[in-house]
């Protein structure tokens, strides 16, 4: 389990990035780099960092199902993803 700080830090990153995606998506448009400058460093969308919705453990994320690999073995054999079952061939 990843400390609660750290995964409410990266909550806190998404709001920004949120709140300020139309204001630098203007100022990258108008060529405006010192306006840029003036917008906090947590804004800027490539600081975010995929964590499992469930551990909040940074590696071995999938996306398609938003939890780390780890869980997702969990899950699925015990049958909670739906469409999900153990291969056999």
């Amino acid at each position: 389990m990843a400390k609660e700080s750290m995964k409410a830090r990266e909550v806190k990153r998404a709001k920004l990035v949120a709140k300020f995606a139309d204001k630098r998506a203007k100022l990258i448009a108008e060529g405006n780099y010192d306006g840029l400058q003036a917008i906090p460093k947590n804004a800027s969308p490539v600081r975010l960092h995929n964590r499992c919705k469930l551990t909040g453990r940074p590696k071995g994320y999938m996306r398609q199902f938003g939890i780390s690999r780890i869980q997702f073995r969990e899950m699925a054999s015990n049958g909670l993803i739906p469409g999900v079952k153990k291969a056999s061939w």
